[in-house]
C-alpha cells in the first residue's frame, strides 16, 4: 500500500469523498446477483445451460457463487455487458439493448436495492465532519440516483456520476475530474472509495489524495493492496479512519456546491 501522510499539491488533508455505489454503499450480492440470474435465463429463452453460460462470460464463479473481482457484471458499464452477452449486436441493435437493460436496472434498483450494514449512518457522520460526497458509478447516472433516492441517501449524496456523464467511465480520470469541479475541491483533496480496481485506478490516474479500498463487494485484499493506501473492512471503518488521521473539522473553500 502507499502512504496516505501526504496528498500532493495540498496540504495533505482529504475536502471531498467520492464513493463507489455497488460493493461500497450497496450490497452487491443482495442487490444485484438474484437480477442477472433472471436476466441471463430470459435471454437464454429458459435454456439452463446457455444462461449459465452467459453468466461465466460476464464474470459469475460458479463454484465461489459470486461475481469475480472487476468482471464486466461486477464492475463494467452497461455497453460491456451487451458485448460480452450479445457480441453479435451493433449500431441500433446495439444501442437498443443497452437501453433495455439500462431500464431493467432502473427499475429493479429503486426497488431492491439493498445498503450495506450503517451506510446511512456513515454518510450522516461524514456530512458532520464536513465532507462533500458524491457518488462514481457504472451504472447510468438516473438508476444510481434513483436506487439511492429509494434508500434515503441521496441527500448526501448530491453529486452522481454515471457512465453516461463523462465522456470515459471508470477506470479514466473524467469522473474525479468531474466532482472536482462540482465542489470545487482539486482531485488530491478527494477519497476515492471502492470495492474494485477500476475505483483505485481512477483515483490513481486522476490524481485523488486516497484510494480507499473495502472489503464489502467482489474484490478481496490480494486484488486491492497493491492499487489501494488503506484497506478496510466496510465504509463504517471509514468515519474514525478519516477522524484519526484528520482531526480537525472539514473547511471546505469558498463558492464550493453542496454535497
Amino acid at each position: 500500500m502507499q502512504s496516505a501522510s501526504q496528498a500532493p499539491g495540498t496540504d495533505g488533508r482529504m475536502r471531498a469523498i467520492l464513493f463507489d455505489k455497488d460493493g461500497t454503499l450497496l450490497d452487491f450480492e443482495a442487490t444485484w446477483s438474484p437480477l442477472y440470474r433472471r436476466m441471463a435465463h430470459d435471454f437464454a429463452g429458459g435454456d439452463e445451460a446457455r444462461a449459465e453460460a452467459m453468466l461465466a462470460v460476464g464474470g459469475f464463479d460458479a463454484v465461489a457463487g459470486r461475481m469475480k473481482s472487476g468482471s464486466v457484471l461486477g464492475a463494467g458499464t452497461t455497453a460491456d455487458i451487451v458485448r460480452v452477452w450479445f457480441p453479435e449486436l451493433d449500431g441500433a441493435e446495439f444501442q437498443a439493448m443497452a437501453d433495455r437493460i439500462d431500464a431493467t436496472f432502473h427499475a429493479h434498483g429503486m426497488r431492491h436495492s439493498v445498503p450495506v450494514p450503517g451506510a446511512a449512518e456513515v454518510l450522516d457522520a461524514l456530512a458532520a465532519q464536513g465532507y462533500a460526497m458524491g457518488v462514481a458509478t457504472n451504472d447510468a447516472t438516473n438508476a444510481a440516483k434513483a436506487a439511492l433516492a429509494a434508500l434515503g441517501l441521496d441527500h448526501h449524496l448530491r453529486h452522481v456520476f454515471g457512465y453516461d456523464s463523462v465522456a470515459q467511465p471508470k477506470p479514466a480520470p473524467d469522473i474525479v475530474r468531474a466532482f472536482a469541479m462540482a465542489v470545487n475541491v482539486p482531485p488530491a483533496a478527494i477519497a476515492v472509495v471502492g470495492d474494485n480496481l477500476c475505483d483505485l485506478e481512477m483515483a490513481r490516474s486522476a490524481g485523488a489524495g486516497l484510494a480507499i479500498g473495502v472489503l464489502t463487494g467482489n474484490s478481496g485484499e490480494a486484488e486491492l493492496k497493491h492499487h489501494a493506501d488503506v484497506i478496510l473492512p466496510s465504509i463504517r471503518e471509514l468515519p474514525a479512519w478519516l477522524r484519526s488521521r484528520f482531526p480537525k473539522p472539514v473547511r471546505m473553500p469558498a463558492g464550493k456546491l453542496g454535497g
